[in-house]
């Protein structure tokens, strides 16, 4: 049995009413159609006149209504356009003239006719409840939203609720679409509108700020894209997909402890090796970023000295240094303020970097190619040592270099460090004295790193 919408209960009572009217006045119109028979148009709000309005113009505004149910459209049209001619402002009949139009498919006839009765009777809701029908046959649903909320806020008893809720989701879902089409085929403004239409129809979707977060970030606004990751986080902390676009947001913007955070709790929520990765990048990110200024100004200096030296090795290699440290009570008596005492300890004590005879390391002195292929050397022993089954092709090599023949004693630490990569010649030159610069160290000591990684995975 199909259940009667309130608006459809109304039309019934109505139409009993005017029977019962008819049969004691003998109608003045064409008698209105049996009653008991379902409404035509269900969906449609009745225009009802406010109380103040005269019993005649009252009478002929409902059997209008009544023709219109029934399915008279021509009727109803007659009788609507009656009740206007007498009262040229009267929004009900404007509104039921409107909804006549609205039954024929005719929305942009039905819309001029709503938006008439509107300028009559700005807050009439059936008048907006009806604007809002043949806007979404017009294809304006957002539009159509707006009149349909403005129609529940000016009559809550309409209960309009169940519609409004149908025509956010299918317009949010259109707009989806739509922005996703967009964003595939590079079209960043135009999906930016979209996701921003989408989350008016639906706020609380935490997915739909971060795929606009997303958007943001391939048109290069990293600041709008930390805030609509936060938002769709605080909407939605169990997303892990935000969470880790949250890090890489962070990640790139330096901010490392909150990006370890994000990190970190996208991998609780869905552990992967790529997000376990950034996880660990970021902690060393951290790491480096609270060193001081001296190390990060190595890389643009001129020259280096054996202070940049040990400090650049002992950070990036100290998961190999940790595991070869011997000499436990070593005594330096120049570094106990150095910034960089920490890590040319760690240096002395594995063995790459050798302490002079009177007890001092002189952090201040320059080192040239050659003492750093002395360095390198030393580094590769130990990479090699892990395992001396698969001995590098580094290890033993012979290489002609122009400027240190066989005979020199530092040729086998240059023929090394060349082979490896570490410190390449110039037109078959090695340049032993020519002093460090701080982009070739760091340079040198990632090309070591990197050795000392695919070493280890053999």
């Amino acid at each position: 049995m199909r259940t009667l919408t309130p608006a459809a209960l109304a039309c019934r009572a109505c139409l009993v009413a005017w029977l019962v009217f008819s049969v004691a006045c003998a109608a003045k119109t064409a008698p209105p159609p049996p009653a008991g028979g379902a409404l035509s148009y269900p969906d449609f709000v009745f225009p009802g006149p406010s109380p103040a309005t005269d019993a005649a113009t009252v009478e002929r505004q409902h059997a209008a209504w009544l023709w219109l149910q029934a399915g008279d459209l021509r009727s109803a049209e007659r009788e609507f356009t009656a009740v206007l001619k007498n009262h040229p402002q009267f929004a009900p009949a404007e509104s039921g003239l409107a909804y006549v139009f609205l039954a024929r498919k005719q929305p942009d006839q039905a819309l001029t006719r709503f938006n008439t009765a509107l300028a009559h009777v700005a807050s009439y809701a059936p008048a907006l409840a009806g604007r809002a029908q043949a806007l979404l046959a017009l294809g304006r649903d957002a539009d159509a939203l707006a009149s349909l909320e403005a129609a529940q806020a000016a009559d809550p008893s309409l209960e309009l609720g169940p519609r409004i809720e149908v025509l956010r989701f299918r317009g949010a879902e259109n707009q989806i679409a739509a922005a996703r089409r967009a964003a595939e085929h590079g079209r960043l403004d135009e999906a930016r509108a979209a996701y921003a239409q989408a989350i008016a129809l639906s706020p609380e979707s935490a997915f739909l700020f971060r795929e606009l977060a997303a958007v943001e970030q391939r048109a290069g606004d990293s600041a709008k894209a930390l805030e609509h990751l936060r938002q769709a986080v605080s909407l939605d902390p169990s997303d892990a997909r935000a969470q880790a676009l949250l890090g890489d947001v962070l990640m790139a913007s330096r901010e490392y402890e909150g990006a370890a955070r994000a990190y970190a709790a996208a991998q609780a929520i869905d552990p992967t090796p790529e997000v376990a990765a950034k996880l660990e990048a970021v902690n060393k990110g951290a790491e480096l970023a609270r060193l001081p200024p001296e190390y990060h100004a190595i890389p643009q200096l001129l020259e280096v000295t054996r202070g940049d030296v040990a400090a650049v090795l002992g950070i990036r290699l100290a998961d190999l240094l940790e595991p070869a440290r011997g000499r436990e009570g070593v005594l330096l008596t120049d570094i106990r303020t150095y910034w960089a005492a920490t890590s040319i300890l760690a240096v002395v004590r594995a063995g790459v970097m050798e302490p002079l005879p009177n007890h001092t390391f002189q952090p201040q002195q320059r080192v040239r190619r050659v003492d750093l292929a002395q360095i390198a050397s030393r580094v590769l022993a130990l990479i090699a040592g892990r395992r001396p089954a698969s001995a590098p092709d580094w290890q033993s090599a012979r290489v002609s270099v122009a400027d240190v023949p066989p005979s020199h004693p530092t040729y086998r630490a240059v023929a090394q460090a060349v082979a490896a990569g570490v410190l390449p010649l110039d037109r078959d030159a090695f340049a032993p004295s020519r002093p460090v610069s701080g982009a070739e160290l760091v340079a040198a000591v990632d090309r070591l790193n990197a050795l000392a990684g695919a070493h280890r995975a053999r």
